[in-house]
């Protein structure tokens, strides 16, 4: 460099004022929100899924910032239910003492509003989908959300000395049933117009009622979460590989929340904080110093795995009314799903930066498609032109 450049570089930067260094500025940016509205994607699928393109900065991005995605000092405190939901219901079909009690959560629906309901995957709860209700009816203020817990899980319980009964019969069968009990409980004149929206587990679950056609014109499509019948099946041979790895207790719930966070099971803590609690028991066995146990024994659903699964792509493709299907990743996809795919059956959206628990994961982008599905699929907002013979009536020409 010659020294007249040298001489104009010095001038330029002595025309820079200098920032001075606040330390009470540091003390603020570790001021995390209890609830943040949004929340940040720090999924390592993400990560590599945005190193394969070219990330141009824009004077709008602070790329030296503190990352927003991991705040110091989280707090992993249980977020209570009643944050998302209006009330819980208790419903038992009274036509025989062998039904169960079956505990659900709802928000009604507003005027001629949607219900979405909700079925969680095996070992999960209706608590799964309480983030993803409420980012529902933050874009559809009308909408309802009703998520249950399955018999063998949550807060539903069945007769004393019962075996519990999984199969995809007794499932659907009771999916259906909180359905029409929750119409009488809250004394509706007659059904909302329906989105069915099941994750794993729950997909088979809310396709078998799709299937069987009992909801009738009520139903306007139904939404299958991160399931599908070839790669489900092949996943349950390492089920019990799973299961022996996972932590048999927790100390204490903070700490069930935190192994779910930390291994990625659920992404989104705020997510994890709301549905977590509800997957223990409190041991009462003393000196145990992990208490807390798991509610539901994965290991002894194994007999109903295949009757889950099996046939799942044919009757998803079939059914009638609406279909969307939400994927972490199109390698899921099995040949009957491609097919269907090219002939444009059914709807599909992939969110590789999620994992299996999309809806816990990605609440935000989860509620936006299914709104989106839902305002697709709503009957009310088509507008019939008039009948010929009200035309004549009417004394008009046609």
């Amino acid at each position: 460099m010659s020294d007249l450049q040298k001489a104009w570089a010095k001038n330029r930067l002595s025309a820079v004022p200098a920032e001075i260094f606040d330390e009470r500025d540091e003390d603020e940016a570790d001021n995390v929100p209890e609830l943040p509205e949004h929340f940040d994607d720090d999924s390592s699928s993400a990560s590599s899924a945005s190193s394969t393109g070219t990330v141009i900065p824009s004077p709008s991005q602070n790329l030296f910032a503190r990352p927003q995605g991991a705040p110091r000092g989280r707090t992993l405190q249980q977020i209570p239910w009643t944050t998302y939901f209006e009330r819980e219901l208790f419903l038992h079909d009274d036509s025989s003492p062998a039904n169960p009690t079956i505990h659900a959560y709802l928000t009604s629906p507003v005027g001629k509003g949607p219900l979405f309901v909700m079925h969680h995957g095996a070992g999960s709860s209706g608590l799964s989908f309480a983030v993803v209700g409420d980012e529902i009816r933050k874009r559809l203020p009308s909408a309802g959300i009703l998520s249950l817990d399955a018999r063998g899980h949550g807060s539903t319980t069945i007769p004393e000395g019962q075996e519990i009964n999984l199969s995809l019969d007794a499932l659907a069968a009771d999916l259906l049933s909180v359905i029409l009990l929750t119409q009488k409980e809250m004394k509706w004149e007659e059904l909302p117009p329906i989105i069915l929206v099941g994750h794993s587990l729950g997909g088979a679950v809310v396709t078998e009622v799709a299937n069987s056609g009992r909801l009738g014109n009520n139903l306007l499509g139904y939404a299958v979460l991160d399931v599908v019948e070839g790669s489900a099946i092949d996943a349950l041979q390492s089920m019990h590989t799973y299961l022996s790895t996972r932590p048999a207790g927790f100390a204490t719930l903070e700490a069930g929340i935190e192994w779910h966070v930390r291994s990625r099971t659920i992404r989104n803590s705020v997510s994890a904080r709301t549905s977590v609690p509800a997957l223990f028991t409190l041991s009462e066995k003393t000196g145990d110093s992990r208490p807390w146990k798991w509610r539901t024994d994965l290991g002894a659903t194994q007999p109903f795995w295949e009757n889950w699964f099996v046939g799942l792509s044919r009757k998803f493709l079939t059914a009638r009314g609406g279909k969307l299907l939400l994927l972490a990743g199109t390698d899921r996809l099995d040949t009957e799903l491609t097919i269907g795919q090219m002939q444009g059956k059914y709807n599909l959206q992939v969110f590789p930066e999620a994992g299996h628990f999309i809806h816990e994961d990605l609440p935000e982008k989860t509620a936006i498609s299914l709104v989106d599905f839902h305002r697709r699929n709503d009957r009310t907002a088509l507008v019939l032109p008039p009948k010929v013979s009200d035309l004549l009536k009417q004394g008009k020409k046609v």
